[in-house]
């Protein structure tokens, strides 16, 4: 798409499947949305459960890991941008036009 301030990008774990490794960022912050399936994220040495409508947000200094624990596949929307970097949000950011 060639945004400039934003990654967005779309996954799916089978059921059972996880990540095959941890991972944190330099600058990066990331919000998570399932949008269906179980799993748990692993989030430094802490286990949090998520299922469809959960939403993370993961600064980027923690290491993160994800499995799905479900039956179903858990699919998952990851949208990361640099942390600190948002000047400006909807009501001061948009014009209205007549």
């Amino acid at each position: 798409m060639g945004t400039t301030g934003i990654e967005i990008s779309f996954a799916t774990l089978a059921a059972g499947e996880e990540l095959p490794f941890f991972h944190h960022h330099k600058q990066n912050e990331e919000v998570y949305i399932v949008v269906s399936g179980e799993g748990t994220f692993i989030l430094n040495n802490d286990e949090i459960a998520v299922a469809s409508g959960s939403v993370v947000k993961v600064e980027p200094e923690v290491s993160r890991c994800i499995k799905a624990t479900g039956s179903s596949p858990l699919m998952y929307i990851c949208i990361q941008s640099k942390a600190g970097s948002l000047e400006q949000y909807t009501m001061t950011d948009g014009i209205v036009e007549q």
